[in-house]
């Protein structure tokens, strides 16, 4: 039987919601090993003089908690 934990992380990226999907990935992947899936819970955007600056995700990470 597996153990599984899920975190919440806040990413963002100037090119794209997959680009900031995946540095949420990439960050989780620092300090937590064996991940199995990531939830986009939200996406949005900040905008500054009617342009997108920066696309935002809140990610669920789901990885295996190895004993």
């Amino acid at each position: 039987m597996s153990v599984l934990k899920v975190i919440e992380l806040l990413a963002s990226s100037e090119k794209s919601w997959e680009d900031a999907a995946n540095n949420a990935v990439k960050m989780a992947s620092k300090t937590v090993k064996e991940i199995r899936s990531v939830y986009i819970k939200e996406m949005s955007l900040k905008v500054k003089g009617n342009n997108i600056v920066e696309y935002r995700v809140n990610a669920k990470v789901t990885f295996e908690v190895v004993e």
